[in-house]
This record gives structure tokens, C-alpha cells and sequence, in this order.
């Protein structure tokens, strides 16, 4: 009998469990899925979002199929719907366009959206930022964003974290005045320790920007003469023809929660990624799981693939977390940030090796315990980040050398626990688009032979930028090896 499927929201998440159920079961013999998502349009890859902004692509650069990849493998998807009800009862889904559809199985990947704290005049009596206000979230927001954007446009940023970060630093390659405000002593303070953020801090401030920490934007105001401007804690002002906020997320519970599901912060799942109701599984930004709410994509791709083992008849299956790899994506600007990151190089059960070079903009330190890399923060060192973050993957030894990390001075581009020749088939090569070494061998026994031709069948390399290095080791070992 043939289960179905319906997978509320239509973004990454969404998107990658249907394709992860029609990859293992291709004629639909088992599974029959459909997704209700109300953005408009197929699904499209957040990560490069600040590159939109930034002008080096378009927003179609960005979808992860094209929009006839669904309908000619016969894979319903209904975008620009909102669901307005789940009835646990009857198992169906209640649309705003009148349709209902029931259901065997539910998963919520309803995502999340932009959180707005509390500034005075921020918001219309709608609930909605006002024109000039933007809540940094989605591709529409992009749109608005880059259309508002003239040479000399004074952008203000609340929130220095990654997202916003890569925002302002796309603001400022199209020629605005941009100003970063952030309530911390350093920016990205969840990724960084208080060296690198320093170091980060005058690395953003060299590149143009400006930046304004250890204080919050408390109201936006339109001055008679003086245009808009918003106000600092102090009491100080900034003029801001744009306001871009990234301030953090807020899980979209709301259906669930009138569905009656467990919800704290997200909504809570086991390691099956069920809910309370053994029908009804969730993943993605709204899921919570061991008490963590995930804001990355790698957990999202992770998720739905646990989801299409459990909802194939693998009852086995089961997600135990994923390790956060962080890459700020911003032209100039190379930051990479993995594990532990805020270690205490004094502590007696690790060794924590650092180096900073703040006049060129570089800072390094890593976290090896037994032997094994655990935390790593690199600004300003892409030579390197490829071979960390496969080690702190796939957990490999780290060579004896410890300062042969820090430096570069790898065997071959990489040491030899972490070459291409002894990294296993699933590791992750590509992070922004779930590449993994068997797609990229895969791909050169159909006749990719150069990186450029691997980018090309698999997207590997055309995200953030920073697996091109393991990619061109992977290739020249190919050509080696697979004679």
C-alpha cells in the first residue's frame, strides 16, 4: 500500500525530503509526497542569498532545481499555499486556496522566520516593518533590498551575526555607507572567541564598514530636514535610509502548536524526529532536537534524509545532532568557525594552539583534544579551511606537528589522514550544497575532468567557495588513481 506524504513548507528542508523520497523510491511504489509551501516559486538555496544582494548572481542562480524538475517526476508541489490547519483527527491539511489533503504521514518543515526585537517605530500597525525596514530572511527580502540600494544609500544592520554580516558586507560591495550595530564587544560572538573578534572587527572596519558594538538600535524616527535615523541606547543617533534587520530567528510553530504538538522553543521530536503524535515528524528550523534548534542548513539536509529512511520502512534510522560548521560568506572576508571555538588555551585537557596577525587581517586557533580536532576558528587562512573541516568531520588524527595546522604545511595540500584517498564515500566535500565525495567521484566517471566540470554536474564549489581546494586535490587524485 502506498503511503502518502504531506510535507508542509516549501523551502530547503521541504524540498529535500521529497527529493531524498522520489531518490529512494523512484517509481513511487512505497511513497507518494506532496508539498504545500506558501513562498512562491521552487525551492531556492538561503545560503547564497548574500551573494544576491551583493550582485555576483541573480536570484534564479539560486533554485535548487530547475522549476520543471518536479512536475516531469510527477512530484506534487502546490507553492504560494498556506496551510491554515491541521486536523490530527481526520489526518488532513487545510489550505487558504480551499484544498484539502489528507494524509498518512506529516512532516512540519515550516522553517523560520526573521525575529524583530523591540525598536519603537519599526513596525506598522500591521505587525509588518514599516517601508525602509527590512527583515533579512527570505529571497523577496533580497529583492527589496538591492532595489532600495544607490551609491551613497546610508544602511544601518541591527545584528552582527553571520547573516548580518553578510548583508551589510553585500550593501557595501554595491556602494552604500553601511553601518553595523551589534549589542556585543565583538561581532559573531557565538562562532568567535574575544581574539578573533577583534581581529574580525577591524578586518570589517578596513573593508569600509562601519561597526558599532556594545549597543542597540532602541527606535527608528524621520527627521524633519535630516531624513530617517535611527536611535542608539545611548542616545546617540545614525541616518539610515535602510534599515536591515538580522537579529536572530523565531522557529514557525504556530501551526503546530494549534495541532496541539509538543512545543517548546521548536517544536520537540525524538531521534526518529517524531513528535507526539508517531504520525507527525518535524525537521529543519522548526525542529527541536535534544533541546537544540538548528539555524544552519547541513542539519536541515540531515534531517530529511532520516525522515525518507524512517518513512521507507527503516526503523532504525535516527538523527543524533550535527556538528555546526560555520562559514561566513562574504567577499573579502574568509571566516570558518567549527566545534569548540571559546577553549581557554590554558586548559590542561586540551591543547589550544592560536595564531593572530591582526595588521593582515589573520587569526587561527584550533582545539585538539586526544588527538583529534574538536573546535577550529580561521579568519583570513582559505588555504587551510578544506583540510580542517575534514578532519573535524570525519574526526581523523591530527599530524603531530599541531602547528603544521595552523600554517599550512600539509603533505600535498592535506595531511594524510584527511587526502582525498582516505576520506569515505558520504564525507561532505560541499557543505552549502550536500556535495559528498562519491557525488564528485561519481561525476568525473561521467566525464567531469576538471573542477570547473565537477561545479558544473554537481554545484560543488558555486556556494560560499571554500571546499575548492579538497574539489582540486580530489581531481588531481582522480587523475591518478582512476586511470
Amino acid at each position: 500500500m502506498t503511503r502518502r506524504v504531506v510535507i508542509i513548507g516549501n523551502g530547503m528542508a521541504g524540498a529535500r525530503l521529497q527529493e531524498e523520497l522520489h531518490r529512494r523510491d523512484p517509481a513511487g511504489e512505497h511513497v507518494t509526497s506532496v508539498v504545500i509551501g506558501d513562498e512562491p516559486g521552487s525551492a531556492y538555496n538561503r545560503i547564497l542569498m548574500s551573494n544576491v544582494v551583493a550582485g555576483r548572481i541573480t536570484p534564479a542562480d539560486t533554485r535548487l532545481r530547475a522549476d520543471n524538475w518536479y512536475s516531469e517526476r510527477n512530484l506534487q508541489t502546490h507553492t504560494g499555499v498556506r496551510v491554515e490547519r491541521v486536523d490530527r483527527d481526520t489526518k488532513t491539511v487545510h489550505c487558504d486556496d480551499g484544498t484539502v489533503h489528507g494524509y498518512d504521514s506529516l512532516v512540519f518543515a515550516t522553517g523560520s522566520r526573521a525575529f524583530i526585537p523591540p525598536i519603537d517605530g519599526a513596525l506598522a500597525e500591521s505587525g509588518r516593518p514599516i517601508e525602509g525596514v527590512i527583515a533579512f530572511r527570505n529571497l523577496a527580502d533580497c529583492g527589496s533590498i538591492v532595489s532600495s540600494l544607490r551609491e551613497g544609500t546610508r544602511v544601518v544592520v541591527v545584528g552582527g551575526g553571520l547573516l548580518g554580516l553578510e548583508a551589510a558586507r553585500g550593501a557595501l560591495l554595491r556602494g552604500a555607507q553601511v553601518t553595523v550595530v551589534h549589542p556585543r564587544s565583538f561581532p559573531m560572538e557565538k562562532q568567535m572567541d574575544a581574539a578573533g573578534g577583534a581581529v574580525l572587527t577591524r578586518v570589517l572596519r578596513e573593508i569600509g564598514m562601519d561597526v558599532v558594538l556594545g549597543s542597540r538600535v532602541t527606535a527608528v524616527r524621520d527627521e524633519p530636514g535630516t531624513g530617517r535615523e535611527v536611535v542608539l541606547t545611548d542616545g546617540s543617533t545614525l541616518g539610515a535610509d535602510l534599515v536591515i534587520v538580522t537579529a536572530g530567528i523565531a522557529p514557525n510553530v504556530e501551526l503546530a502548536t494549534a495541532a496541539d504538538l509538543t512545543v517548546e522553543r521548536g517544536i520537540k521530536v525524538d531521534d526518529h524526529l517524531r513528535t507526539n503524535d508517531p504520525s507527525i515528524y518535524a525537521i529543519g528550523e522548526c525542529a527541536q532536537h535534544r533541546d537544540i534548534v538548528y539555524g544552519l542548513v547541513q542539519p536541515g539536509w540531515e534531517m530529511a534524509e532520516t525522515v525518507a529512511q524512517n518513512l521507507l520502512g527503516d526503523r532504525q534510522a535516527a538523527y543524533e545532532g550535527t556538528q555546526q560548521i560555520l562559514r561566513l560568506k562574504a567577499h573579502d572576508v574568509d571566516l570558518a568557525s567549527m566545534g569548540e571555538v571559546d577553549t581557554d588555551p590554558n586548559d590542561i585537557e586540551a591543547e589550544v594552539l592560536t595564531l593572530s596577525d591582526p595588521h593582515r587581517g589573520r587569526y587561527a586557533k584550533v582545539v585538539v583534544r586526544k588527538d583529534r580536532l574538536v573546535g577550529a576558528v580561521l579568519l583570513g587562512n582559505p588555504e587551510v579551511v578544506g583540510t580542517i573541516t575534514q578532519l573535524f568531520d570525519s574526526g581523523a588524527p591530527v599530524p603531530s606537528d599541531r602547528m603544521r595546522l595552523l600554517l599550512g604545511h600539509l603533505i600535498g595540500g592535506a595531511t594524510e589522514s584527511a587526502s582525498p584517498a582516505q576520506m569515505p564515500g558520504d564525507a561532505i566535500i560541499c557543505r552549502c550544497n550536500s556535495v559528498s565525495k562519491k557525488n564528485l567521484t561519481d561525476a568525473w566517471r561521467k566525464g567531469a575532468r576538471s573542477p570547473m566540470a565537477m561545479a558544473d554536474a554537481t554545484r560543488a564549489t558555486t556556494g560560499c567557495g571554500s571546499c575548492e581546494s579538497v574539489v582540486e586535490g580530489l581531481c588531481e587524485w582522480l587523475a591518478t588513481a582512476d586511470a
